[in-house]
């Protein structure tokens, strides 16, 4: 495919966006989850994960070497079960407190997926030997 590195970095710049949409609403403590804070629970800023794994996802969709976008598979399916636990985490019943999920949510696992695929489609140049 030919757009596919250049799609995969936008994919990547905007999930580091969706990190700081909300991702869920805790009704009983008002609390409001988003990728970068979750004040009052236990877990911590999930979407910094992210954040770090984007960064090589994207240095790695950049360079044009074989073992980079080798390399940029393992990372890419790494950043999907991230958000797979995330999506778990943040959305199941604690001791009687369901959290609402938000948009947020949704978006950060699709472009997981969609960061996957891309890093399925690199663009290598063929060199012939003579």
């Amino acid at each position: 495919m030919k757009y596919s590195q250049t799609i995969g970095c936008i994919l990547v710049l905007l999930l580091a966006g969706a990190c700081y949409l909300p991702w869920s609403f805790i009704p009983e403590r008002n609390i409001l989850v988003t990728g970068m804070q979750a004040p009052g629970t236990m877990y911590g800023k999930p979407g910094l994960m992210h954040m770090v794994l984007g960064v090589v996802l994207l240095l790695f969709f950049i360079i044009p070497r074989v073992w980079v976008k080798r390399a940029n598979v393992f990372i890419g399916a790494i950043n999907l079960a991230w958000s797979i636990r995330n999506f778990m985490l943040l959305s199941t019943c604690y001791m009687g407190e369901c959290p609402e999920k938000k948009i947020g949510l949704y978006v950060e696992l699709l472009l997981c997926i969609g960061i996957l695929i891309m890093t399925f489609l690199p663009e290598l140049k063929k060199i012939e030997k003579k």
